[in-house]
């Protein structure tokens, strides 16, 4: 799945900040296309409330691509100021967002197309730690440093039929997915005002899934037989260059391409994105 991490972003009391990114996830003999929409609100100065819808569509070579644009899972989040950047003091500011992300995405029952399958079925709660601290450069030049850790919790999926686990039609059991743990680091180099360089630098670990439940019965004995399914564990390292201009303080476009490498039960893929961001 597609991350896209705002880190510490946030909107002011009062404001709303949407942010909606488009992409093509390019690898693996498929083409996942998707948008991720960052709807965040200042409710205070240090309290911003959120919402993450996200919609895609999977061309798959050799196989049937999804019906049509689909509902992914859709994500809550509340974030909290823990400090303000203070240059004097060299503190940075500091923020703890908890996420929620919601099963709205089709996973199971998915018949002849398992393209179309955008979601997990799985509950998952994220805590994360946000750092963000500015460098005042020789030239007169603003570099931003940020650090985003969290870490995903899941809970487990019911399954029916064909899914995104790789169960087949008849089965009905239930998937477990890992923990998952983020470390992502960025800066960026403000040219102008108006311009702006972007460098992210992420790590990813996936635990290990398992899939366990009763596949179709056979139909000479009627027994469902018992089926167990493992997927190990993921390490996926990935570099996110980008630009990002401004019209006005208030709006701006960024264009972005991540790259990932082939890693451990990873495939290596490229992501380019664009975005657009506003506060109302």
């Amino acid at each position: 799945m597609l991350r896209f991490e705002l880190g510490l972003a946030d909107a002011p009391r009062g404001h709303a900040l949407i942010e909606t990114y488009v992409y093509d996830v390019h690898g693996g003999g498929s083409d996942s296309l998707g948008s991720l929409t960052y709807m965040l609100y200042g409710v205070t100065d240090d309290l911003t409330l959120g919402l993450k819808p996200s919609f895609g569509f999977n061309a798959v070579k050799g196989a049937p691509d999804s019906s049509g644009i689909g509902v992914g899972d859709i994500t809550v989040q509340a974030q909290y100021r823990l400090t303000k950047f203070d240059a004097a003091r060299g503190i940075p500011a500091l923020a703890i967002s908890i996420q929620e992300t919601l099963p709205t995405g089709r996973y199971d029952r998915l018949g002849t197309r398992p393209a179309n399958g955008l979601g997990s079925g799985a509950y998952g709660t994220m805590v994360a730690l946000y750092a963000q601290h500015y460098f005042w450069l020789p030239n007169g030049r603003i570099l931003r440093g940020r650090l985003n850790i969290s870490e995903t919790f899941p809970s487990a999926a019911t399954l029916r039929d064909v899914s995104v686990y790789g169960t087949g039609e008849g089965f009905h059991g239930r998937a477990r997915p890992g923990r998952s743990f983020y470390l992502g680091g960025s800066l960026e180099y403000s040219v102008t005002k108006r311009w702006v360089l972007g460098l992210d630098a992420t790590w990813t670990h996936n635990g290990a899934t398992r899939v366990s439940g009763q596949g179709a019965p056979d139909p000479v004995t009627g027994i469902s037989p018992p089926v167990r399914l493992e997927y190990g564990p993921s390490d996926a390292f990935a570099l996110a260059p980008a630009i990002e201009y401004s019209w006005t303080p208030n709006l701006g476009v960024l264009l972005a391409a991540r790259f990932i490498p082939k890693g451990h039960n990873v495939a290596p893929s490229v992501t380019p994105a664009i975005a657009i961001n506003a506060v109302f």
